[in-house]
């Protein structure tokens, strides 16, 4: 019997050891890594300004500004302190920033209501209910707004492949439906190039819709649900999966490229709903395991990662060498875009879940607690703050800024 508890004993010690060596093993893969600014990162590879007579008609034509999803915006002219011109109350939430075209806004409320307000007056131009949720912002493109839509109430319902969603293209003029396509549940601000329109939905699939009829061109499947949206950069396409791997693929054919990960954790790994940003030959993105990441956007490799306090569900703003970012743990982030090193922070009164907006170097970010902050991009100095807002908060025009608020959006002038 002694014997026999002696094993027992061995065996327990055994097993313990090898848990203890699996914990720390883990605690080693999941641990930060700092970049390089010497490996698969080109200062010279930045998104290209937008075209003068496009910004003109299209000053703010997609979420996150340009293709590349980096949300900076420079040489409008606008500083903060403002003042208020007009409010447009929406009635619900407004979850994703407008698009701007046209002399209008665009935008969409989690009820399901899809609008365009005259950006000059805030007076609504026309409205389209869906009885669908929305979650997304709108892509605008020869005078086609393109917008993604969610399945039919309740807003949270759980599943995605017996719901359905839809996406949907509109003249800018009057709201004339162009066509509409039926996917799954989406979620996924939609992109607009090449000729094809790139969402992803509930179902884990990518798709690349035709842009003049809406045919589905081709689809990927992920092992999870896409809720972000895609980024381009040339022929790449990137999109993060809640099955906690990063995509590139294709955009002309939708083969994959490349899959990289998140980092491996006791359980499981992170999942992305961050939209991603490329810059530098960089993609950058951040995880539910509290990370901020950067990949190699030609081959996938990790290039580095680092921890916040929390959630990392905003989609980062990428300025001047920065990588700029909210987190769950109530504050925001200025990362260095090449070695994931934090160059400032800035501690606010609640958790962030929406994306920065840079406008001429103040990057403005809002917080669940219903305030908008506007900080120095450099510096992370805070120069002016706002009552209200949630999520993604601020898109401009050469004109004036637009805040997003809870369930209003507010025409704002330099005071």
């Amino acid at each position: 019997m002694k014997r026999v508890l002696l094993i027992l004993a061995a065996l327990i010690a055994l097993v313990g050891g090898a848990l203890a060596a699996f914990v720390l093993y883990r605690q080693h893969q999941g641990r930060d890594v700092r970049g390089s600014s010497t490996v698969e990162y080109v200062t010279t590879f930045a998104p290209p300004p937008l075209p003068k007579p496009v910004a003109a008609k299209i000053p703010w034509p997609t979420y996150g500004l340009v293709p590349e999803r980096t949300r900076d915006a420079a040489g409008l002219g606008l500083r903060p302190p403002y003042r208020r011109l007009w409010t447009y109350h929406a009635g619900s939430l407004i979850e994703f920033p407008p698009a701007i075209g046209y002399r209008r806004l665009y935008f969409a409320t989690n009820a399901g209501n899809f609008y365009a307000v005259n950006a000059e007056t805030g007076k609504r131009a026309w409205r389209f209910r869906s009885h669908r949720c929305v979650a997304a912002a709108p892509a605008i493109h020869d005078a086609v707004v393109f917008e993604a839509f969610m399945n039919r109430p309740p807003c949270n319902a759980s599943g995605g492949h017996g719901l359905d969603g839809e996406v949907i293209a509109f003249s800018v003029g009057f709201g004339k439906i162009r066509w509409r396509t039926r996917i799954g549940p989406t979620e996924s601000s939609p992109l607009v190039a090449h000729g094809r329109v790139y969402v992803g939905d509930w179902r884990g699939k990518v798709y690349a819709l035709d842009e003049q009829t809406g045919k589905i061109v081709w689809s990927f499947r992920t092992g999870g649900k896409v809720k972000g949206a895609a980024a381009l950069s040339g022929n790449r396409l990137f999109v993060g999966s809640y099955d906690g791997h990063l995509y590139c693929l294709a955009a002309d054919s939708g083969k994959q490229i490349w899959r990289a990960s998140s980092q491996p954790r006791l359980g499981h790994g992170g999942r992305f709903y961050s939209t991603p940003a490329v810059a530098y030959g960089r993609v950058y993105v951040g995880a539910t395991d509290g990370k901020m990441y950067s990949f190699g956007a030609h081959s996938g490799t990790l290039r580095w990662s680092h921890h916040t306090g929390g959630y990392v569900y905003a989609s980062p703003a990428v300025w001047k060498g920065l990588v700029l970012a909210g987190s769950y743990d109530k504050s925001f982030y200025a990362f260095d875009a090449a070695t994931g090193d934090i160059r400032w922070k800035f501690r606010a009164n609640g958790p962030i879940s929406g994306s920065g907006t840079v406008v001429d170097g103040v990057v403005y970010f809002a917080t669940l607690r219903r305030k908008t902050y506007a900080v120095a991009a450099a510096s992370g100095k805070l120069l002016w703050t706002y009552p209200d807002g949630k999520y993604t908060p601020a898109v401009a025009d050469s004109h004036r800024l637009y805040l997003v608020g809870y369930g209003q959006v507010y025409g704002m002038a330099e005071r």
